[in-house]
């Protein structure tokens, strides 16, 4: 934690909590628990003793979500012969399922002092998102460390080595190191092992390693071999990058412009751990993996952590992050219904929740899951934590999704909470809208409540206190009666409306007012409902919406131009799982509510849509999406529009652990890892590839393997990496992690697995532009020439025809600087052959340095050059921003990107590859570019009627 933020009673506090409190845990409505809990060493964690869990009993610092005084949980309320001091009690919510520890301490100064050390110790975290986490982390990892290597404390490496140390005696021995690695995933030779061991046994006890000689030790074993490849290579062959190498590696690579010597000064001051190296201002290895592994290195553009998008649009042009049945911890017919979870689901990003309304005893409206054994919470709890919570993260509205089946005198309750409770969040009076009743946007509604709800229709006298509502005019499908819409609802195509028997209800004059924009509509015709009043918002489960997509995608696409739409999950979901919200983001559909409490795949992918802007809980939707004729279930959706294609080379893998679910835990074989990419977004986008498996290795995987795709939409497309344990009889899950395509940067990047410390995936990131004339004529150009009669220049687009003693080639994609001169003999040698040369020739082109395509057979010399003169190259447009580091953050809009491989590196050649008088400008991932295309071109050779000209 940093000084400034230094707690005045930490040494206390701390101290006390490491030492142990006896206190009461709380379990169930009368089980009261005797236990010592205490603050472990490193601070990490909190666990208790006795118990059967043993090691298991903790709970992690970084999962604490909050830490509560007094008795406010449902188990201090329920709880038998409840006399506890108020001032012993205190509670702590944790976990993903936001779980209660109930404890009651000996006195009330104890309870203060654990209450005041876990907030210090939270509040290093809660200001800080999961990347920030890691990084944190990351900074006890012995290569983060500033000053000497050797000295540093490590609280990772610490707590390694004393997990190691079995014997307990201060030394690790040849036996611990080798069960260790295992441990680690790192399958190396032991002889190998063993050199290594003794060159960092330095000390006179010889045979076993302290922990500062562990330090050298560990280091020994994760230098990475592939960022030392690349760092070599930018600095010519030497040990070191310095300023020019970095800015070089900076602006060809990682895409960045504008990069100032300050600039790169300012990265090895922060990362390189060497002070001499700093004096020199030269980045080492060990800096350099710094610097790649800090949140700079990070796939994820470190723009997209705050807002980022245009927020002055009408809210019908948002995704809406939304949350279903939000009281609920767990399935839908037997789980505890608590408050926390509205704090949990606001707190996550979340700007819609539900409430679903009952009569409840006393007067007081109750929520709970109506007609199963859930149990109930206060409506004015809820209320009260919705207040408190609602802003806490982000200043944008929130939607209160209420289900109303309460009578009108517990309406009247219902009404007068909100209004108590919210007070000015619900005045909306000062909202100014055009006269178009379009919705106003997020940037208007900032810190505004908007109830979402039935409204008395506009007919009924204005002093009447109630009114009757019936369906027709405003009702909402309620999802507690959904199995009887079989019978009820039915999808007439020819008709284009959906019908329903007809049903009214009572409903109060007060709840009624307190909704404005967002008014309870049921959808009955979604072609001329388009066209109505926006200031609406309709519900439908997941079945009936997938329906319409399937029989009318483009007027459910007009249907969320113009009004809300909010789609939940199917009553039969009562395990709580979710459906795949991507489809109905294909379609527009604004709110999409998922069960908040059920991780998974569906909940990874929501996170990663709404990552993108800052986790603001409101997305932008593509233009498409908000005006005019789409329709996602077609084979081209966007007919003229260009294609983005994705290049993704999978270099390596970094501490990949053992499957959570695996039958042996540690003592298990050594993973067999392998990457799955997974391309999600519209139908004709959807795609999966895999990497080959690593046999024996998860510690630091190579797979070195490119993938490719290539995306219609990629505005609305999210790209999934998941890691895999290859098994003879299946597949064991290791992690994921999933990111909105546009969130991508390029270039080199670690992919870190979501929820693990240190578990990544090294990726070098490539976007290219593959549509229109300008792909065509670049690669008709390519095949069309024949260096070895004719030299030309291109610069700039432009072709002009030289001698026959030099050429200059402006290599793709087309990027200022990226001119790369070689003679014409260097084209001789480098130059592929075709399917019909020799394997002489062909022997010679695949050990050349720079690939390009083969030149097509029976080419006249008056046939390229009349193909020259008729398709000129492009006009190269780039230009570059002037107010970012970055070039093209937005990798959906970009246009190309460089592509290249780490198996091209090859150390022998960097000499001659990058002479001392010649400038490298061209990326090292670059080069591959070309090899690609000889493999796709080969395919366009065979249906192009330029090469089948001659042929019989």
């Amino acid at each position: 934690m940093p000084a400034d933020r230094k707690h005045p009673y930490e040494p206390r506090c701390i101290c006390n909590m490491q030492a142990g409190s006896q206190m009461i845990k709380l379990r169930g409505k009368s089980k009261a628990l005797v236990r010592l809990f205490y603050l472990d060493e490193h601070k990490s964690c909190i666990r208790w003793r006795p118990s059967r869990k043993h090691e298991r009993a903790k709970i992690t610092i970084d999962s604490i979500h909050e830490v509560c005084e007094g008795m406010r949980t449902e188990v201090f309320r329920r709880f038998a012969n409840n006399n506890f001091d108020p001032n012993c009690c205190f509670n702590i919510y944790h976990g993903d399922q936001v779980e209660s520890l109930d404890l009651v301490s000996t006195n009330g100064e104890e309870a203060r002092t654990w209450i005041t050390g876990l907030k210090y110790l939270l509040a290093g975290i809660s200001d800080e998102d999961s990347l920030a986490k890691r990084q944190r982390t990351r900074d006890q990892y012995p290569f983060n460390c500033s000053g000497c290597f050797l000295t540093s404390c490590c609280k990772w490496l610490r707590q390694t080595f004393s997990e190691a140390d079995k014997n307990g005696d201060g030394n690790l021995s040849i036996g611990e190191v080798l069960q260790l690695l295992h441990k680690l995933n790192v399958n190396l030779p032991k002889q190998k092992v063993r050199e290594m061991f003794q060159e960092a046994d330095t000390d006179e006890n010889q045979g076993s390693l302290t922990f500062e000689e562990f330090c050298t030790f560990y280091k020994l074993i994760s230098t990475r071999r592939d960022l030392y490849l690349l760092m070599i290579t930018y600095s010519n062959h030497k040990e070191h990058m310095d300023l020019n190498d970095l800015q070089r590696f900076l602006e060809n690579e990682q895409k960045m412009v504008n990069v100032t010597k300050d600039y790169c000064k300012m990265i090895i001051n922060q990362f390189e751990p060497c002070s001499e190296n700093q004096t020199r201002m030269v980045l080492c290895i060990d800096g350099f993996t710094n610097y790649m592994r800090s949140p700079a290195g990070d796939v994820f553009n470190p723009e997209h952590y705050q807002v980022n998008q245009d927020m002055t649009q009408p809210l019908t042009n948002y995704y809406i992050a939304s949350s279903h049945n939000t009281y609920l911890t767990g399935d839908q017919l037997l789980s505890q219904s608590r408050v926390d979870m509205y704090a949990y689901v606001l707190q996550a990003g979340c700007r819609c929740v539900e409430v679903d309304c009952w009569d409840g005893p006393d007067g007081e409206p109750i929520v709970h899951h109506g007609y199963t054994l859930t149990s109930k919470i206060l409506f004015k709890d809820v209320v009260e934590t919705i207040n408190k919570y609602a802003f806490a993260k982000t200043q944008y509205p929130v939607i209160l999704s209420i289900e109303n089946h309460c009578t009108v005198p517990q309406q009247k309750k219902m009404a007068q909470h909100l209004m108590e409770v919210l007070q000015d969040k619900l005045d909306l009076s000062n909202i100014n809208v055009n006269e178009s009743r379009r919705l106003p946007s997020p940037e208007l509604l900032k810190g505004k409540v908007l109830v979402k709800g039935k409204k008395l229709p506009a007919n009924i006298d204005a002093e009447a206190e109630e009114g009757d509502v019936s369906d027709e005019d405003s009702g909402e499908e309620d999802e507690e009666e959904e199995e009887q819409i079989n019978g009820d609802v039915r999808f007439c195509v020819l008709c284009k409306f959906l019908c329903r028997r007809r049903k009214s209800m009572r409903l109060s004059r007060a709840l009624s007012d307190l909704v404005k924009y967002t008014k309870s509509v049921r959808v009955h015709d979604i072609e001329t409902q388009a066209y109505m009043c926006s200031w609406q918002v309709s519900s439908l489960n997941e079945s009936l919406t997938n329906q319409i997509m399937q029989l009318k995608p483009a007027q459910l696409v007009r249907l969320n131009q113009r009004q809300l739409l909010r789609v939940y999950p199917f009553n039969y979901r009562v395990d709580s799982s979710n459906f795949n919200p991507q489809p109905f983001w294909n379609a527009g559909c604004h709110l999409v509510a998922l069960n908040y409490q059920t991780e998974g795949r569906m909940l990874q992918l929501n996170r990663a849509k709404f990552a993108a802007n800052g986790n603001c809980g409101y997305v932008l939707k593509p233009k498409c999406l908000c005006k005019g004729a789409f329709n996602p279930m077609l084979e081209d959706p966007l007919p003229g529009h260009r294609k983005s294609q994705l290049v993704l080379k999978i270099i390596s893998g970094q501490q990949l652990p053992k499957p959570k679910d695996s039958m042996l835990g540690d003592r298990g074989e050594i993973i067999d890892p392998f990457v799955e990419v997974e391309i999600i977004g519209l139908p004709i986008d959807c795609n999966k590839q895999q990497t080959r498996v690593v046999d024996d290795n998860g510690f630091n995987p190579i797979w070195e393997e490119t993938l490719v795709f290539t995306l219609h939409m990629p505005q609305i497309a999210l790209v999934r990496f998941m890691v895999w344990d290859h098994d003879p009889i299946g597949r064991d899950f290791i992690g994921q992690r999933t990111i909105a395509f546009k969130s991508m940067m390029p270039g080199y990047r670690h992919v870190y697995l979501e929820g693990m410390e240190e578990a990544s995936i090294f990726v070098h990131v490539a976007i290219n532009d593959i549509t229109g004339k300008v792909t065509f004529y670049y690669i008709s150009f390519l095949f069309c020439i024949n260096v070895a009669t004719e030299i030309l220049t291109v610069v700039e687009g432009e072709v002009h025809f030289q001698n026959e003693n030099f050429l200059t080639i402006y290599s793709p994609p087309l990027v200022k600087g990226s001119t790369d001169c070689y003679t014409k003999e260097d084209f001789l040698n480098r130059r592929y052959s075709d399917d019909v040369s020799s394997k002489d020739s062909r022997s010679t082109s695949q050990s050349a340095s720079l690939r390009r395509p083969p030149s097509p057979p029976n080419t006249p010399h008056h046939i390229r050059k009349d193909f020259l003169n008729q398709h000129p190259l492009p006009q190269c447009s780039y230009s570059a921003p002037k107010n970012s580091l970055y070039n093209n953050h937005n990798l959906a809009e970009s246009e190309s990107s460089s592509l290249s491989s780490l198996d091209s590196l090859d150390l022998s050649t960097l000499q001659s590859r990058f002479p001392d008088n010649q400038q490298q400008t061209m990326g090292t991932l670059q080069r591959e570019m070309n090899a690609l295309f000889e493999q796709k071109m080969r395919e366009i050779r065979c249906h192009s009627p330029l090469f089948l000209r001659g042929k019989s």
